[in-house]
């Protein structure tokens, strides 16, 4: 009896060393993001997750992208918003850059924005850096829409007249036809 439990304690430890080897061993995943700002004609491709960490130095390289073009106010993006653009562009089966129309606010830009529109929140989530309005050249902009929202990741608003989809990492909701 001694001796079965002797060869099973062996067997559970060498399944331990083999899972916790095989851990090791697997990679864990790169998060890459291609964006252009339709209002400064910049582009930037970065790897913003690497190694089971967010990279700074990237997450500076989007924070700039994403500026207010208005009065060049720079926000801090939420990784968060980041990774669901990742795995947007995962459900879609592309690598193409997002087309940016709007990603940081400031509150003087919004305020300005929800005073000629009422389609303009006033306490905007674009503010706080946890939204953004994108389009994806080749990819019909209601088919970019129902992507999103499968995605359930957060507040999702299609504006077919502007031709792009608001994406933010708020509570879960949608608007727009």
């Amino acid at each position: 009896r001694r001796s079965f439990l002797r060869q099973i304690s062996g067997i559970t430890a060498g399944l331990a060393v083999s899972s916790t080897a095989l851990a090791k061993v697997q990679p864990l995943p790169e998060k890459t993001l291609k964006l252009q700002n339709l209002h400064t004609g910049e582009s930037l491709k970065t790897t913003f997750y690497q190694g089971g960490q967010f990279l700074p130095e990237s997450l500076n390289g989007i924070n700039f992208l994403l500026r207010d073009h208005r009065n060049n106010q720079i926000g801090e993006m939420d990784p968060g918003l980041l990774t669901l653009l990742h795995d947007l562009q995962g459900a879609l089966g592309t690598t193409d850059p997002f087309h940016v129309i709007s990603g940081y606010r400031s509150p003087e830009t919004n305020a300005m924005l929800s005073q000629k529109s009422s389609k303009v929140a006033k306490k905007s989530l674009h503010m706080q850096g946890k939204a953004i309005d994108i389009r994806l050249p080749g990819i019909d902009i209601k088919h970019l829409h129902q992507a999103a929202l499968s995605l359930q990741g957060g507040g999702v608003g299609l504006y077919t007249g502007s031709d792009f989809v608001h994406l933010d990492v708020g509570r879960v909701r949608r608007w727009g036809k």
